[in-house]
C-alpha cells in the first residue's frame, strides 16, 4: 500500500468512526454550557461557546468561536460555515483611565434571527441584530444591524441584494428547512 493509499484509508476510517463521536461530544458540550437550547442542535466541527449563548431549534455549527461575555441568541435553523467568530465584548477605549484602553470590558449582545446563514470566516461584533432569513457571505465583517432577508458581504458588510420575499415565506410556510 502506498503512503497516499494509507492516508486515504485513515481519512475514510476517521469519517466513518471518529467524526460522529466528535460531533456528539461537541454538541453535548455546547448544550451543557448553553443558557438555553432548543432541539436538534448539531455542532459538526470544533466550536467554542460561552455560557450566555441561547440556541434555537435545528442550529448547525461548522466551526464557531464566541468570544467575550455578552449574550448571543441564535434563532431557529441557524447555519454557520467554518471559522466564524462572534465577538461580544470590547475594551473601554473612550473615557477610560488608560491609553489605548483600560481593563474594563463592555459587554454587547448579538441576536441572530431565524433561518440565518453565515458563510466561512464571518466575523460579527457586538450590539448587532441579524434579521430573519439573512445570508452573510464568506469573509464578511458585520458591525451593524442586518435587515431581514438581506444578502450581505464585504468589510464592513453591506447589503448586496435581498432574497425573494414571496419565495422565502412560501418555503417557510411549507416547513422546508434543511
Amino acid at each position: 500500500m502506498t503512503f497516499f493509499g494509507a492516508v486515504a484509508r485513515f481519512a475514510e476510517w476517521w469519517e466513518r468512526w471518529c467524526r460522529p463521536v466528535v460531533r456528539w461530544y461537541q454538541t453535548r458540550m455546547a448544550m451543557r454550557h448553553a443558557e438555553s437550547c432548543g432541539t436538534g442542535l448539531k455542532v459538526n466541527r470544533p466550536s467554542r461557546f460561552l455560557s450566555r449563548c441561547r440556541f434555537g431549534d435545528n442550529c448547525n455549527f461548522n466551526g464557531m468561536t464566541v468570544l467575550g461575555r455578552g449574550r448571543v441568541t441564535f434563532g431557529d435553523n441557524f447555519h454557520s460555515g467554518e471559522n466564524c467568530r462572534i465577538i461580544t465584548s470590547n475594551h473601554n477605549y473612550d473615557g477610560g483611565c488608560a491609553i489605548p484602553y483600560d481593563d474594563t470590558n463592555i459587554e454587547k449582545e448579538i441576536v441572530f434571527g431565524d433561518n440565518v446563514w453565515l458563510g466561512d470566516s464571518v466575523v460579527v461584533v457586538g450590539n448587532v441584530t441579524v434579521g430573519e432569513g439573512a445570508i452573510i457571505g464568506a469573509g464578511a465583517v458585520v458591525c451593524g444591524d442586518v435587515p431581514p432577508l438581506a444578502v450581505m458581504g464585504g468589510n464592513p458588510a453591506r447589503v448586496l441584494k435581498y432574497r425573494d420575499r414571496d419565495h422565502y415565506f412560501r418555503l417557510k410556510a411549507e416547513g422546508r428547512f434543511c
